[in-house]
């Protein structure tokens, strides 16, 4: 297979194994889904779903955060990891949308990226998911199995986010990305396929004889 048949055999494959993509990370509102996912950098979204119901049981939306304290905050949040960091920029970007965006969340890539602890990442998973607009958000499984399955270089995860909108159509994109998450979960985690065990690598590389290191994210 070339790299344009290997596309699009994985995203067939993905979506019969994937037909329901629910986002993993529990959330009500895009104010919900926007703190979920800045609470997700280095950490699971397991453990990200344990932390939450307590945090957005007393804010879930950011006039009600900002009254909490940002020691308040990261009492809660502490499991999480990078609690000091994460808990001021929860703060401060609830503020900055009160005073510039009328207490919502916008529906604007460049508005979302300049929010404290939003990165290119979150902004594109909140844009995806919250509002339907056309992302292609790469996190580590992502960065990892796209080397894995030749679909990028892996230089760095802009150049894979770059790579992976040129090889799949722009309307698969908000599914697709879950669809990766997913398999990179239950069949090709990072300690159990070398690039020689799995499904999609057997089938897309059947001659494939050494294992693959990738590039980290």
């Amino acid at each position: 297979m070339n790299k344009k048949d290997r596309a699009t055999y994985i995203a067939k494959r993905l979506e019969e194994l994937f037909p329901e993509t629910p986002i993993p990370l529990d959330h009500t509102n895009s104010f919900t889904l926007l703190i979920a996912v800045l609470l997700s950098a280095q950490c699971t979204d397991e453990r990200v779903n344990k932390v939450t119901p307590a945090l957005f049981k007393k804010a879930d939306n950011p006039k009600k955060m900002i009254k909490l304290s940002i020691a308040e905050i990261e009492a809660i949040v502490k499991p999480c990891g990078l609690a000091p960091r994460k808990a001021k920029a929860i703060w401060e970007l609830s503020k900055i949308l009160i005073e510039e965006h009328g207490a919502e969340v916008p529906a604007d890539m460049e508005a979302l990226e300049r929010l404290p602890g939003v990165g290119h990442k979150t902004a594109s998973v909140v844009m995806a998911q919250s509002f339907g607009v056309p992302a292609f958000p790469v996190d580590t499984h992502i960065h990892r199995l796209a080397q894995q399955w030749q679909l990028t270089d892996g230089k760095n995860v802009v150049q894979t986010e770059k790579d992976l909108k040129r090889l799949f159509p722009e309307e698969l994109w908000n599914k697709l990305h879950l669809q990766i998450i997913f398999y990179g979960r239950e069949f090709c985690p990072a300690r159990g396929c070398d690039g020689l065990s799995c499904e999609m690598c057997q089938t897309c590389f059947p001659t494939r004889k050494k294992t693959r290191s990738y590039k980290k994210a």
